[in-house]
This record gives C-alpha cells, structure tokens and sequence, in this order.
C-alpha cells in the first residue's frame, strides 16, 4: 500500500465522521425523548464530510490534488434531493477556486454541475429502490465520475494522469460510497426501529391506561348508579340526603380520575411561565390548610422571608404536583407533624416534604410514578405519575427516602431560572 492510498483512506475516515455523529445525535434525541430533528438539519452531515474531504486532500508529487468528495457529494444529492445538491455543487466550487489551481477549479465548473443534474432526476426513484440497487447506482454514478473527470482532463485541459493513480482512486471511491451507503441504510434502519419503539411504548402506554381508567372511573359510576336507584324507594328525607351525599362524591372521584389523566396525558407545559417559587409553595400550603386540619396534622412550612427564586414552568401543574404529595403525606398520617423546607443549592431549588405516616419498603419507593401504582386502598395512582410527569417537564428531579414506620420524605431538585433581591 503507497502513500496516496493510505491518505486517501484517511481522506474517508473523515467523511464516515459526520454519518457516525448522526447516529449519536439520532440516538440522542432517542434516549432523551428530544423533538423531532429538522430536516434541513440532516442536510449539516454531507456538507460538513464534503467540507473535510476538501480542507484535508492528497497532494501528490505533480502537484495533482486527491480527495474523495465525490462521495459526500453523490450520497448527499441522491438522499437530499436538487436543493441538497445545490448547496454541495456551490460549496465545492467555491472551496476549489480559494484552494487555487485553475485547471482543478474548471473541470470541477464542468463535471459537478453535469453529475448535479444526473442525481436530480435520479435523487426521485432513489429512495424507493432496495438497498442492492442502491448499492449498484452508486457504483455506476462513480464509474461516471471517473469517466467524465478523465475526458474533461485530458481532452479539454491536456491534463497528464498516471493510470495507476487513476485505478487506486477509482478503486477506493468504489469501496468507499458502496461502504457509506451500506453505513447510511444501516442507520436508517435503526431509526425506524427506534421510532417503532417509541410508538410502541406509547400504544402499551395509552392501552394500560385506557383499561386502568375504564376501571377506575366504572367504579364510582356504578356505586352512584346504586344510590341513585335508592333515591327512587321510599325513604326518609334524610337517608336521601346521605344517598345523594354519597353519589355526589362518588362522581367527584370519578371526575379526579379523568382530570389526573388529562394532566398526565399534557405533561410538556403550555404556557410556561416564571414562577416565584415562595409564592407557588405559599398557594399550595393555603389549599392544603384545611384537610390537614381536619385530619388533625400540623403543617410546619420554611420558605424564603427576603429573597425571591424563580424557576419556569406551568403554575397550575406545579401547584398540583406539590399539591398530591403533600396530600399523600397527609393521608399516610393519623397524627404528627408535615414540614415542608425550601432552600437553594447551588444552581438548584430544593423542596423538601417530610411526613411521619406509616413509611414505604425501597420496592414501593421504586415503582413510584408508575401507571396505577399506589400504596392506598382507595388511590389510583394517578396523582404521582402526573407529579412525575410534570417534575420531568421542568427539568427536575425526584428523590424519595423512606423507613417504613417513620414517614417518608420527598426531595424535588429544580434549577432556578433567576433571583431577585427584595
């Protein structure tokens, strides 16, 4: 192997770069639930390999440049279409004329603009041929390349190549798009195993939760159905009035149900706002107030008295997320004492909800946040999924410690998007 063949190998570990940083990026975007990435994004990965290619070619002894950006070019404008292929053919002559060489610069004029108009026409079946024929119109796109540079070369610029040279560079150009092809087809094959994937947890999703909530909200229904029917017999004005109370808080559970899953099913926040995080906590505490009273808990709370953190989110969402854990605490509770402590750590907002009810083991602690999971007798579990929902949207976190017997404490870690002085 000479050395113009191990530079040229080199000249192509630079374009598979970019196509390996699109399947981190794609991978990314994956793992994270990131949004959709752009299409005009996709079309950075073939620029940025032409660009290298370009910036870091083979010079050989009779000052002959080398470089495999026939590739990048090829692949961008067969997958990327005529406005991807536009942008490449501008891109390489502008490169080529400001790394000087006249000759170099008007057989680029002649050749890229021809096989730019080649790749429009073929750009349009392209996608929709199997991978083996891919494979084959890149091949024949290449073998075009090599004889079209080699007319306008020799027969228009009296361009001397040795034939060696041009079989080691027709060699390695043929390996190489017929490699990246391959490379590209296996990415974007992951991707659309990736967004099956995703679609598939959504459906398993959205089914659980569809019989869960079919079972949830047929419960109280069919109980105030009952009383209802009861209401019709022959009793006295005050039983009716019990039967009535009864119904009447049994369509209240329903209704908690289907507003728990509707928050749950619009965790990212609409309208996100800042939010003083003393004001937010003193609004939840204020609607909180009177069920600790009457389960007889005292609400011990420590907010800032002269400073003001802000975070950003959605008041309403936040506010019902501090709302359910406090409110769980309190129903784990007979008696005792619930604090809530906010401090800042750091960058961080840090929200502390202790109680002293009957405590969980490390397996419940775990399963917290999961669909139905809860640790009541009469809970859906509803309520933690849409606290861990929205927590997550804001970029937070949630940390839980417990000892069964002792109560349990809930850390919410929320970064502060500014401060304010009184």
């Amino acid at each position: 192997m000479n050395l113009m063949t191990k530079d040229l190998l080199i000249n192509f570990l630079i374009i598979l770069f970019p196509i390996f940083l699109a399947h981190v990026i794609y991978l990314v975007k994956y793992v994270y639930r990131l949004k959709a990435i752009k299409g005009w994004f996709l079309a950075v990965f073939p620029i940025l390999s032409l660009v290298l290619c370009m910036l870091f070619p083979v010079v050989t002894e009779e000052d002959f440049v080398w470089d495999l950006r026939w590739i990048p070019f090829i692949l961008g404008g067969l997958y990327g279409g005529y406005r991807l292929g536009m942008i490449l053919i501008v891109i390489t002559l502008l490169i080529r004329y400001l790394t000087g060489g006249e000759s170099g610069f008007y057989v680029a004029c002649i050749t890229f603009p021809f096989i730019g108009v080649s790749l429009f026409f073929i750009s349009k079946y392209y996608l929709k041929i199997s991978v083996a024929k891919k494979i084959v119109v890149g091949i024949a796109l290449t073998f075009l390349v090599h004889i079209l540079t080699d007319f306008v070369s020799t027969q228009l610029f009296g361009l001397t190549i040795g034939i060696s040279l041009w079989k080691q560079y027709f060699f390695i150009q043929v390996i190489g798009i017929v490699i990246v092809i391959i490379l590209w087809e296996v990415i974007i094959a992951n991707f659309q195993v990736l967004e099956k994937l995703v679609k598939a947890e959504k459906l398993q999703i959205v089914s659980h939760l569809a019989a869960s909530i079919s079972h949830e909200v047929r419960n109280p229904l069919t109980v105030t159905r009952g009383y209802i029917q009861m209401l019709s017999e022959d009793v006295s004005p005050q039983t009716k009035v019990k039967y009535a109370t009864i119904a009447l808080q049994e369509l209240d559970r329903a209704t908690d149900v289907i507003n728990d899953y509707l928050t749950f099913a619009s965790i990212c926040p609409e309208n996100r706002e800042r939010l003083r995080i003393s004001a937010e906590i003193k609004e939840v505490v204020n609607s909180i107030k009177p069920l600790a009273s009457k389960n007889g808990i005292e609400l011990k709370v420590s907010i800032f008295a002269d400073e003001a953190y802000y975070i950003v989110g959605e008041s309403k969402k936040f506010q019902q997320s501090l709302f359910n854990i406090i409110k769980n605490g309190i129903e784990s509770m007979s008696e005792g004492v619930l604090s809530l402590h906010v401090f800042h750590v750091a960058a961080t907002i840090q929200i502390k909800i202790q109680d002293q009810g009957i405590g969980m083991s490390q397996e419940q602690i775990d399963r917290l946040g999961e669909p139905y999971f809860t640790t009541k007798n009469t809970g859906t579990g509803l309520g933690m999924m849409v606290t861990y929902s929205v927590i997550k949207s804001m970029d937070g976190m949630i940390y839980v410690s417990s000892e069964q017997g002792k109560g349990t404490c809930f850390s919410l870690n929320l970064p502060i998007h500014s401060y304010e002085s009184n």
